[in-house]
């Protein structure tokens, strides 16, 4: 699944579809989640559920991509 902008605003996305998103692997998502400070925050649904907001990880994403330009 290719995702590269969201629909709308507050669409979000489970972990293995934000680290497709991204383009890594889940593993190295959740070490993001964890290790950087300034990555975007998961959500819990449900004792079960988590999720991520796809409108943060696009800005999160560029950002990053703007730091490597400079």
């Amino acid at each position: 699944m290719a995702l590269h902008k969201p629909a709308t605003t507050n669409q979000s996305a489970r972990p293995k579809h934000a680290a497709e998103f991204l383009g890594i692997g889940e593993s190295t998502f959740w070490r993001w989640a964890k290790e950087r400070p300034d990555f975007p925050k998961p959500r819990k649904l449900g004792p079960r559920t988590t999720v991520f907001d796809l409108s943060e990880l696009v800005a999160w994403r560029d950002a990053q991509a703007g730091k490597g330009a400079k």
